[in-house]
């Protein structure tokens, strides 16, 4: 994946790509979190990218490790974070 800045409601995103954390999932390739914006970035398996405002870092956390990232995501996600399709 090549490095780049993504622009999300007007403001230069982090550059997720350094950090992503690969995923065991069925659905879910690689997700990465930007501290400073508390951005979550969603990669899944058809190579859209997803950000995914106002996520706490423990969430984050927790998504990484959950059993089924899938269903975390769609249980604590959807409809809680705003969230906008980047790739």
């Amino acid at each position: 994946m090549e490095k780049s800045n993504y622009k999300i409601n007007n403001i230069m995103a982090y550059n997720y790509n350094e950090n992503w954390c690969f995923v065991s999932s069925s659905n879910v390739y690689a997700v990465a979190y930007d501290p400073a914006e508390e951005t979550v970035y969603v990669r899944f398996l058809n190579n859209s990218v997803y950000a995914y405002k106002g996520v706490n870092e423990i969430i984050f956390e927790d998504l990484k490790t959950a059993a089924s990232v899938g269903s975390y995501l769609n249980r604590n996600f959807k409809n809680v974070y705003p969230y906008e399709r980047i790739e």
